[in-house]
Order: structure tokens, then C-alpha cells, then sequence
């Protein structure tokens, strides 16, 4: 079916869409730097956290924010991403603090079951360690509800007891926009500003602000293996196995995350313009069709954000 044309009715309309949500998460911003004593924001350099970046810019423009920013680093991100995300964050003057699952690793805190394990899952150790570590008492992330269904299942302001678990039927009510951010000593909330944005609202809004993103967004040529019904991206992480055949094909990700798990998908969408029209037409949410560990089951993935995973 072909995309209805972008007329100046319906790019009004979305400008108003967009303003309506970009007005709600400045607002949750403030409520959360507000509320908490001592918050973060998760900042990964993905497409998500990097709108995150510029809505806390608007709400705390021309001072600092009122929070650091974290990256919980796999060991196995995308180095182009890993370059973008150190850049942005000195333009912005703003402290990164990175844990990795290394370190982790290295601590005992983790354990490998295999060489080649894919780490995206391991990162909620780091991450509660870090929230340990720093007493962190919320942290502020770019999930989205309609990524998968246990995020939608997520409140804006999202409880975590002392241990970092999350209970879903023991959340709490966000009535008439009213968060509810009263803690005990060891709890923590995580914060959603983007809970009603959609994959389309967020490339839409990097259209408008003239967003920064890594170049993994978009289309380019990369060598592939055929795996699990997939591609996957060749790379010193995930080398080709002796019965796969490498192939070049014209492709860019939809979501960015651990190399050994974060496929790629065929596209020759190479502008922001190109993305938002290939958006319309996707029937498959991105984390359902570009994350391997995500494809599982469904409750596979609440029980991996149960035990804390972000």
C-alpha cells in the first residue's frame, strides 16, 4: 500500500503530534530531576537516548543537567557508535560515566557461558552495580512502549525494588499525569520520558531537530552471514562460522545494541526522509525484528527485565 502524501495538513499535524509529545517529556525531565535527589540518564548513543539528550537540553538549557549521564557498555557495541556517543556527550559538557560488563566479567560478577555469549542480556549486573555504586535513585531511559510487549507493560515512572526487580502488576497509578517517586533507602525508579513515542515519532523529531546519529542508521554496505533465519553483521565478535558464506549487501539497523545480537535489516534508505517513509510501511516493530535475543519469547524478555535488565 503506498504512503498517504505528506500534504501541509498532515506535516502540521504531525508537528503538533510531535510538540504535544516533546512538551510531556520535558515535563517527566523536570518532575524526575524534581522528585528524585540523585538521578541519571542512560545515554547508549543510539537514536532514542540521543532525542533523550536534546528534550533535556530544552528542559535544563542553559544550565547543566541536573544529572550525569551512564553508559553500560557490553564490550561489543558497534565502534562507530561508541565514537559517536564519547563525541556528543563532550560537545555537550556533560559527565559520561561508563561501566562495562568486562569489568564485570573480570570481578566474577559474571560468568560467561560461552566465549562467543551474546553480552546484551549481562548488562543488568553492571547496571545495578552501577545504581549501587553511585546510589542512583532513578534512572532516566529512552524506552518505548511500543518496542516490544513487555515495555508496553511499563509505567512512566517504573518501580524497582531493593534487589532491582521489577513486579508489573505491583505498579503503581499514574493518574491525570501525577508520578508517584517516593522511595525507600535502596529502591530505584526508572524513568520513561519517551513511553508514548513511537519508532516513527522518534525519526520524525531527528528530522525536525537535525539530529546527530550514528551512520549505522542508515543505508550502507556491509558483509553478512546467514544465521537463525537472519543476517547478521560479520565482525571479530561474531566471525562467520566454517559452513556460512559471506555476503555484501546494501543494509542499515533499525536499533543499535550488542554486535552479536543486533541484526541489520535490507534498505537503501540513506536520508532521514527515506527512513520516516520506510517507517510507515515496517510491520514489525524493531526489537522484534533486529534484536536475536529479543526474538525468543516474549517471556523470556519480562523475565530478563524482572531480574533488572533495562
Amino acid at each position: 500500500m503506498d504512503s498517504a502524501p505528506l500534504t501541509a495538513a498532515t506535516a502540521r499535524a504531525a508537528l503538533d503530534h510531535l510538540d504535544l509529545l516533546e512538551s510531556e517529556a520535558i515535563f517527566i525531565l523536570r518532575e524526575a530531576a524534581a522528585e528524585f535527589a540523585n538521578p541519571v540518564l542512560l545515554f547508549s548513543g543510539g537514536k532514542d537516548s540521543t532525542v533523550l539528550l536534546r528534550l533535556a537540553e530544552k528542559a535544563f538549557r542553559p544550565g547543566r543537567f541536573p544529572f550525569p549521564l551512564l553508559h553500560v557498555d557490553t564490550g561489543h557495541n558497534f565502534p562507530e557508535v561508541i565514537e559517536f556517543r564519547d563525541r556528543i556527550a563532550a560537545a555537550l559538557g556533560e559527565r559520561l560515566i561508563v561501566r562495562t560488563v568486562g569489568d564485570s566479567i573480570a570481578r566474577g560478577r559474571v560468568r560467561l557461558k560461552s566465549p562467543d555469549q551474546s553480552r546484551n542480556a549481562l548488562q543488568t549486573v553492571t547496571l545495578l552495580d552501577a545504581i549501587a555504586e553511585f546510589e542512583f535513585d532513578a534512572c532516566i531511559g529512552g524506552a518505548r512502549r511500543d518496542e516490544e510487549k513487555s515495555r508496553a507493560k511499563e509505567r512512566i515512572f517504573s518501580f524497582r525494588n531493593s534487589f532491582g526487580q521489577w513486579e508489573p502488576r505491583h505498579q503503581r497509578p499514574e493518574l491525570w499525569s501525577l508520578y508517584n517517586g517516593r522511595l525507600d533507602r535502596g529502591e530505584h525508579m526508572r524513568v520513561f520520558p519517551l513511553s508514548n513515542w513511537t519508532e516513527l515519532d522518534i525519526w520524525r523529531y531527528v528530522a525536525r531537530e537535525s539530529l546527530d546519529l550514528p551512520p549505522l542508521y542508515y543505508a550502507h554496505s556491509r558483509q553478512l552471514v546467514r544465521r537463525g533465519g537472519a543476517f547478521l553483521p560479520v565482525s571479530d565478535i561474531a566471525p562467520p562460522r566454517e559452513d556460512e558464506t559471506i555476503e555484501t549487501r546494501l543494509v542499515r539497523f533499525r536499533t543499535v545494541g550488542d554486535i552479536s545480537c543486533t541484526l541489520p535489516v535490507e534498505s537503501s534508505a540513506a536520508t532521514v526522509e527515506a527512513i520516516i517513509a520506510e517507517t510507515l510501511e515496517a510491520a514489525v516493530s524493531e526489537r522484534g525484528a533486529t534484536r536475536l535475543d529479543d526474538r525468543s519469547s516474549d517471556a523470556a524478555m519480562e523475565e530478563r527485565k524482572r531480574a533488572g535488565y533495562f
